[in-house]
């Protein structure tokens, strides 16, 4: 029998308390995506033109995506190997990508657990049902090496929405103080006054629900605020689907409609795509290697506990997220609005991927009570429930602690052992849905919180900032803990907790280096 290799990190478990019913149907077509390895390690680039460095964003060599895909996309011949296994295995090639790396076959069921070693079933649970698999994957000997990840054969969900929406019966502790819009935010986090996103786009991940343009144009000209272009790139089969304000479409109007309003200038993209592992890292990917729309910055407000998560799968998206920061393409991430557990009710503290990963800017939240239109009288950590509705953040349990934060004060995790790790988050913004976002969504108009909202904020100033300088800032992180420290580039939140970590003066395991100053992030990067 020819050698088979085992896909490191691709061991998966089922879903706990789900119910195995039986195979999955043999005859049913599935498509899935490999990851193939790099020409070269993006890592290289990164470490050669200063992308993940304290190097002003105006002296760092970011490479075009042209010259990325020369360098570190997939090579022509691993490409031809991938075609060749799939003949062989009755596989179709779908797609084929270089500069992604990625590669999409299809075949049914029963070509899949003969291709990758695997044994599909069909599962029940709580939450819905699900084709899923247990062990590992594994391909013909020859391809190891070629063949980092395999993403499809589960389609389970990969992530939740990090959004809620404002309901005093809920039972939060205080009732709703004061709801902002975006432009009011603005204010409040003094950005930017002469920029409005031009020659920007904004990239928004959605893995589910749908946006309608008369939603969009009634809440815009409510704010007085010309209709931003917004377009929908759909990934893997996706729809711009919406329903109703309960569900998904509430993360994709909130997305939508703080970025737009923010940014009114800059084009938004949002991608949509299927709510699996597979769906999340295609949509990543296509955003940070479009080369039609280019997009200088992407909201992401979709994830899920480090647990709940592949190896193979963590490893792989930070590498697409590397290739963003060495493209000069920032990555924002909300940090989880269920405190330090994470929603994960087994007593342990977690934290969210991908916020998790040292490649993006994390984003946490804060609760915000304003004294004016320009005054902030209160800012402390959101926490109206510590696992129901509060900021997500803590220690990574799989990222070492990157050399950016080596001085920021990090501490071991609050979990058995105390670890060391990568610090989450590293930023924070308005999140409380007591002091939450006015919103538009099928129709109603709503008031919004989580640290959904706090991404496409940190989103569209980002924007504006990438407007002012006449350049991309690209990974923020190691200028966040190095040169910016003691500029005053942000509000340091010192009051309050997530659970099992509190704020302090400095960077803190709640709100990171607190909300932002944007005028002052201006001048700072400026200099």
């Amino acid at each position: 029998m020819a050698s088979r290799h085992t896909i490191p990190g691709s061991e998966r478990h089922a879903l706990e308390g789900a119910q195995a019913i039986g195979p999955a149907r043999a005859d049913e077509r599935i498509e899935v995506t490999l990851r193939l390895r790099a020409k070269t390690p993006v890592a290289h680039a990164m470490a050669t033109n200063g992308a993940a460095d304290d190097t002003h964003p105006g002296q760092r060599k970011y490479l075009t995506r042209e010259q990325f895909a020369a360098a570190h996309g997939a090579d022509a011949h691993d490409l031809a190997s991938i075609a060749a296994f799939a003949k062989a295995q009755n596989l179709v090639v779908v797609e084929s990508d270089a500069a992604r790396r990625s590669v999409v076959l299809s075949g049914t069921t029963q070509a899949m657990n003969d291709a990758f070693g695997v044994q599909l079933q069909q599962y029940e649970h709580a939450s819905g049902s699900y084709r899923g698999r247990t062990g590992t994957i594994s391909v013909p000997g020859d391809l190891a090496g070629v063949v980092e990840g395999v993403f499809g054969l589960d389609d389970r969900p990969a992530a939740d929405p990090h959004f809620q929406r404002y309901e005093p019966v809920l039972g939060m502790r205080s009732v709703a103080a004061k709801s902002f819009t975006p432009p009011a935010l603005a204010k409040l986090y003094d950005f930017p006054t002469d920029a409005d996103g031009s020659g920007q786009c904004i990239g928004i991940i959605e893995l589910g629900g749908g946006y309608k343009p008369a939603d969009l144009s009634t809440y815009f000209a409510g704010l007085g605020i010309a209709n931003p272009k917004v377009k929908a790139v759909l990934v893997d089969h996706a729809k711009n689907h919406p329903t109703n304000a309960n569900s998904a479409d509430g993360e994709v109007m909130l997305d939508i409609e703080v970025a737009g309003a923010l940014a009114p200038k800059a084009n938004i993209v949002v991608y949509f795509t299927p709510n699996t592992t597979a769906g999340f890292l295609d949509a990543i990917t296509t955003a940070v290697h479009d080369n039609v729309n280019k997009p200088s910055v992407i909201s992401i407000s979709w994830g899920s506990a480090e647990a709940n998560w592949t190896t193979q799968a963590m490893t792989q998206y930070d590498q697409a997220f590397q290739a963003a920061a060495a493209m000069g393409v920032t990555i924002c991430v909300a940090a989880g609005d269920n405190g330090s557990s994470d929603g994960v009710a087994d007593g342990k503290v977690h934290v969210d991927f991908p916020a998790s990963s040292p490649n993006v800017l994390a984003c946490g939240g804060t609760k915000l009570l304003a004294s004016s239109a320009t005054k902030i009288s209160s800012e402390v950590v959101w926490n109206e429930g510590a696992t129901t509705s509060a900021t997500g953040g803590g220690v990574s349990g799989f990222f070492a602690l990157p050399s950016y934060q080596a001085k920021a004060g990090v501490p071991v995790s609050a979990g058995a052992g105390g670890k060391a790790g990568r610090g989450v988050p590293d930023v924070a913004g308005d999140a409380d849905p007591a002091t939450g976002y006015n919103v538009r969504v099928d129709g109603e108009n709503l008031v919004f919180g989580g640290t959904s909202a706090v991404a496409p904020l940190w989103a569209g100033l980002v924007a504006l900032l990438n407007q002012k300088l006449g350049h991309p800032v690209g990974l923020l992180n190691p200028i966040l803990y190095g040169s910016l420290v003691g500029k005053g580039t942000t509000h340091d939140i010192t009051s309050g907790n997530n659970g099992s970590y509190s704020a302090k003066a400095g960077w803190d395991p709640c709100t990171g280096w607190g909300s932002p100053d944007g005028a002052k992030l201006l001048k700072a990067l400026g200099t």
